[in-house]
């Protein structure tokens, strides 16, 4: 019986691996439950919308870098044209709702200027139902908050912009 259910996994997860690949998902998480006391816990994922803001990134740049008489003058350019290749971009660790106040009505974490300790939280993620805080990587200051309160965000996105 327990062959038989090991089977019957691999052919389940092949089939949502299949369902992320025919509908462009980046992460699928599913529960089955056998009985009480027996269940199968399975996230597939991907990165590819890493590779697809890698491909933008290196596209933007070369139209800035080609006008520029100097060559250290299209690194500035490219940093603010492209928030994923600033040094200071503060990225998503996954898939989600983001959120820049505890609750409605309530301030904001950051603000643009605002100054922050490692650790603070940042913004809220919210994925499958949980509140993630996301915190500060490093003390410095907010230069551009690159989200909007209630807005969608794939793994690997830039959030914030700290220097």
């Amino acid at each position: 019986m327990t062959k038989q259910n090991h089977d019957a996994d691999v052919t389940f997860i092949q089939a949502l691996a299949e369902l992320l690949r025919e509908n462009d998902l980046t992460e699928l998480e599913v529960m089955r439950e056998y009985g009480s006391d027996d269940s199968l816990n399975v996230r597939v994922s991907r990165q590819q919308p890493q590779q697809v803001v890698s491909h933008v990134a290196a596209a933007a740049p070369a139209p800035v870098a080609a006008a520029a008489p100097v060559a250290a003058a299209p690194v500035a350019p490219a940093a603010t044209d492209d928030p994923s290749n600033h040094p200071g971009a503060v990225t998503s660790p996954m898939v989600g709702t983001v959120y820049l106040q505890a609750e409605p009505g309530a301030p904001a974490f950051i603000s643009v200027g605002a100054t922050v300790a490692e650790g603070d939280t940042l913004l809220i993620v919210e994925a499958m139902k949980t509140m993630n805080h996301i915190p500060a990587p490093r003390a410095g200051t907010i230069k551009r908050i690159l989200v909007e309160d209630g807005g969608a965000v794939e793994f690997g996105s830039p959030l914030v912009i700290l220097e």
